[in-house]
C-alpha cells in the first residue's frame, strides 16, 4: 500500500539507440507510463513524482526553454518516440487531477550522471560513454575517439544533487504543473569540455580526436532553472568537475561489476 511513488522506470539509451528503435521507445514507454499511473490511482497513491527529460521540448525552440514550452511544437526527429511518450505523462498527470484529484507531478532534469549510471558505450548517454571510452583508452594506449564535433552543449545535473531534489518534490512541491531539476544556464558545457573533464579526472595522456562522421544530434536544449530556484534559491549543485571525478573514481573503482 504505497503512499508515494517516485516513477523512474523507462527504456532510455543515447542518441544512436534512439534512431534505430523510435517505435520500441515510443511503444515501450506508453505502456509502462500507463501501468503506473493507473495503478498508483487504482491502490489510492498519494502523490506520484514522474521523470521526464529536456529532449522531450520541441526542436525549433526559443531558449531557455522553461516548463510551459513542453508541448509548442515537434521534438527532435531523432527521438521523437521517446519524446511523445514521456510527453504524454504530463498530460496523464493533468487528467488524473481534473477527473481524480490525484497530485501526479513531474520533473524534467536535464541530462544525469553519477555512480551505477549505465557506462554501455553504444547505448549510454554521452557522459557515461565517454568515462568507459577514456577508461579502455588509457588500458589500450590507443587514442580516445569522440562521436560528433564535440561542438553540442549540454547541462549535466549530478545525480546526487537530483536525488535531493527528488526527495523535495516527493514532499513540498505541490504543483501538477513539471518542474525542471537543473543547474543555471551559465553552467552549460560543450561534450567537447565535458571530454576534456573527463581525461583531467582520469589522467589520460593520449590523443583527444573526434569523428565527425558521426552525428551531433540537438545542437543545445538549455533549460531555465528559474522556477526552481524561486522556490529553492539557495540549492547547492555539486562544481561539474568535482562530480566528474567523483563519477569517474566510482567507475574505476567498480569496473568490473558497472553496467557497461
Amino acid at each position: 500500500k504505497p503512499t508515494h511513488v517516485i516513477h523512474l522506470a523507462a527504456m532510455v539509451g543515447g542518441l544512436f539507440k534512439n534512431i534505430r528503435y523510435n517505435l520500441d521507445f515510443w511503444r515501450r514507454n506508453i505502456h509502462i507510463n500507463d501501468n503506473v499511473l493507473h495503478s498508483a490511482y487504482e491502490t489510492g497513491v498519494q502523490k506520484v513524482v514522474s521523470c521526464l527529460s529536456t529532449c522531450i521540448f520541441p526542436d525549433k525552440t526559443t531558449y531557455p526553454i522553461d516548463e510551459t514550452m513542453v508541448h509548442n511544437g515537434p521534438p527532435h526527429s531523432s527521438n521523437f518516440g521517446y519524446s511523445y511518450a514521456k510527453r504524454m505523462i504530463d498530460i496523464q498527470n493533468r487528467g488524473y487531477f481534473e477527473q481524480h484529484g490525484c497530485r501526479f507531478t513531474a520533473v524534467i532534469p536535464t541530462n544525469v550522471f553519477g555512480p551505477h549510471d549505465n557506462f554501455n558505450i553504444e547505448d549510454g548517454h554521452v557522459l557515461p560513454g565517454l568515462i568507459h571510452k577514456v577508461y579502455l583508452a588509457k588500458q589500450s594506449g590507443s587514442a580516445l575517439t569522440v562521436w560528433g564535433t564535440g561542438k553540442p552543449r549540454r547541462q549535466f545535473i549530478y545525480s546526487l544533487d537530483l536525488a535531493r531534489l527528488f526527495l523535495w518534490v516527493l514532499r513540498e512541491y505541490d504543483e501538477v504543473e513539471p518542474i525542471i531539476l537543473s543547474v543555471g544556464e551559465e553552467e552549460e558545457v560543450s561534450i567537447k569540455e565535458a571530454a576534456e573533464a573527463i581525461v583531467e579526472a582520469m589522467d589520460f595522456q593520449g590523443e583527444l580526436l573526434f569523428d565527425t562522421s558521426k552525428a551531433d544530434g540537438q545542437f543545445k536544449k538549455t533549460a531555465s532553472n528559474a522556477k526552481l530556484r524561486r522556490y529553492l534559491p539557495s540549492f547547492q549543485f555539486t562544481p561539474f568537475r568535482q562530480a566528474v571525478k567523483e563519477t569517474c573514481a566510482w567507475f574505476s573503482a567498480n569496473y568490473t561489476n558497472a553496467r557497461k
